[in-house]
């Protein structure tokens, strides 16, 4: 007990000094007021403007890039994220996807995904905010099967209240095949910000 007191008390006792050590060594780190003036350069006057230049001549560069690319059938496989029926998937041409939910289209209907949220290519990624503009990038789909989810059971039971009751459920559920997605018009360089809104629903 008395070695494990000792030990304590010379922990103690060398807590001040560390803290005290560390507090001057803060204090030499720390750039006074008064230095921060003396050694403080001429006033530089930043031009925005021309920041704001270089970043939309980059940015017209980028688009014309991409425009080039997509001329020559270079870009590659294309994919998209849409907006489905509350929910986002990730597709590409080819790929079947499975909506859950009642859907008005019939089986054989081709339909237009218009609410594309992103879209891009080996090389290059658009991004809506918070959707890319209408026309912009077109999915076509068709819807291929329309059928019921598997039976769910619903069973419930309470002991020795001759209480039971099952239930059976089966959602309607819509396949749809992603045909294609295709860069309908150039890329420009204009930012939607400075357009007129557009509404979308």
């Amino acid at each position: 007990m008395s070695f494990l007191a000792q030990t304590v008390r010379q922990v103690l006792r060398q807590v001040p000094n560390r803290s005290s050590a560390l507090a001057g060594a803060m204090r030499s780190l720390s750039i006074s007021p008064a230095f921060k003036q003396q050694n403080k350069p001429a006033a530089e006057s930043v031009d925005i403007s021309a920041i704001a230049k270089d970043h939309q001549k980059e940015g017209l560069e980028i688009c014309e890039r991409i425009n080039r690319q997509v001329a020559k059938s270079e870009q590659g496989r294309l994919f998209a994220v849409v907006h489905l029926c509350g929910k986002q998937f990730k597709v590409t041409p080819g790929d079947i996807v499975l909506v859950e939910g009642y859907w008005p289209p019939t089986t054989g209907d081709e339909i237009s995904l218009d609410k594309v949220l992103l879209a891009g290519a080996r090389d290059f990624t658009l991004v809506g905010r918070p959707i890319l503009e209408p026309g912009l990038v077109v999915v076509k789909a068709t819807v291929v099967e329309k059928t019921l989810s598997h039976t769910k059971t619903h069973f419930r039971k309470k002991r020795r209240k001759q209480y039971m009751r099952i239930n059976f459920q089966r959602s309607p559920h819509t396949m749809i095949r992603i045909n294609s997605i295709e860069l309908a018009r150039p890329v420009d360089g204009k930012s939607e910000a400075q357009e007129s809104p557009k509404r979308l629903f």
